[in-house]
């Protein structure tokens, strides 16, 4: 066996510091490249990209501050008994981190974050702010047309601002990046499933949080690579339980605390850390006359399963049980922040689905700058032992 390539070494160094630049340095200098170039910010979880793209703009992940940031202004603009990540983006908003942003997407994650698109309005961070509100309702004449209404609505703002008009073209090329990307990142996670020594999970949280700041083109280029490299042979196994982590949906966990179920003797298999990146479940169609309809299409029938949407009918706990079994994972850790309702309210259900399912389950809460992970380690680590002596 041999250790990594040089050459993955170095792009995971690379993606690395994309990942954390909270300057956002490269997509800002995309954008001096070209008058008519946007630089479209979204919060966690989903957006789709495709539109910004077709519409001559870079959609931006603003994933938080984590722990490379200190909190001061933000913590006056909200309540304390809510998750760490608004009062972080609030603090970059005012400060110059998001300066040269022409506008802002706000999915409906929760409460806090529909009242943190309010703020941004507030502060004047923007030219445009839009709260993302899915539609609860999977029904085509239904959440079909209010989706499609509101992309139509956030097409216009952007219109408003470089003139760019979306052409079906534009999209349907967009679509096809798009699932070039998805499909090189299940490649990744099809590849660590059989080997995840090859690529840890913390740096493949990198590449893809990297690729959340830059071209969808360039980071294909990254992905593309990633895969040849870790589909050689190398590394060797450890006597490790194979886990998959759920609950991470929004708020990112400190890169300590996936380190730490790391060492502990935990492989993450699977995860919903960087959700958006893999939200729509298998190909959209690039060659139709209206590209937009396959768009709302790929979120009512193809949307991952989230705490931030309510999916009756096609219940989350069946569809994770499902998951564990495909990634003949081990068991999972239930891994959410701290006053997060979405996922602490859905996770007594998921847990009952996993203890009907016979797979074992342990779980822990977090803050993005949370910055002691011992208990963390030990809880995984007692996790992954009693599953080696007794499962």
């Amino acid at each position: 066996m041999t250790e990594a390539p040089d050459r993955l070494k170095t792009i995971l160094d690379e993606c690395k510091t994309l990942a954390f630049d909270l300057n956002f340095t490269l997509a800002k200098d995309w954008k001096k490249e070209s008058s008519d170039r946007l630089l479209v910010g979204y919060l966690p979880i989903y957006v789709p990209r495709e539109i910004i793209h077709a519409a001559n703009g870079l959609p931006v992940g603003i994933m938080g501050a984590g722990d490379r940031k200190q909190i001061i202004k933000g913590d006056a603009y909200y309540q304390s008994y809510i998750c760490h990540l608004p009062r972080g983006i609030v603090e970059m908003a005012l400060d110059t981190n998001l300066e040269n942003f022409d506008g802002f997407l706000f999915p409906s994650i929760c409460d806090c974050v529909r009242n943190l698109s309010g703020m941004f309005k507030l502060v004047k961070k923007g030219k445009f702010t839009r709260y993302f509100d899915y539609p609860q309702n999977f029904e085509k004449h239904i959440g079909g047309t209010f989706y499609r209404e509101l992309i139509e609505t956030i097409l216009q703002d952007m219109y408003q601002i470089n003139g760019v008009k979306v052409t079906p073209e534009k999209l349907n090329h967009a679509i096809g990046l798009y699932n070039t990307n998805r499909q090189l990142i299940e490649a990744i996670y099809n590849i660590r499933q059989d080997a995840p020594w090859r690529l840890s999970a913390v740096d493949t949280y990198h590449i893809l949080r990297a690729g959340l700041t830059i071209p969808v083109e360039k980071h294909n280029e990254i992905l593309q690579e990633v895969v040849t490299l870790i589909g050689e042979e190398y590394g060797e196994p450890l006597d490790n339980i194979r886990i998959v982590v759920s609950g991470s949906f929004c708020e990112q966990p400190p890169i300590g605390l996936i380190k730490s179920v790391e060492m502990a003797g935990c492989y993450i298999v699977d995860d919903d850390f960087m959700l958006g990146s893999r939200w729509i479940q298998g190909d959209m169609d690039n060659s139709t006359s209206d590209p937009l309809n396959e768009i709302v299409d790929g979120f009512l029938t193809k949307s991952a399963p989230s705490s931030a949407v309510y999916d009756v009918g096609n219940p989350k706990g069946a569809r994770l049980v499902k998951l564990v079994k495909e990634r003949n994972a081990d068991g999972v850790i239930f891994c959410a922040a701290s006053f997060c309702d979405p996922a602490l309210l859905d996770r007594p259900e998921l847990q009952k689905s996993c203890d009907a399912g016979g797979i074992a389950h342990i779980n822990f809460q977090f803050h993005e700058n949370t910055g002691q992970f011992k208990v963390i380690k030990e809880q995984a680590g007692t996790f992954s032992d009693s599953i080696k002596l007794w499962v």
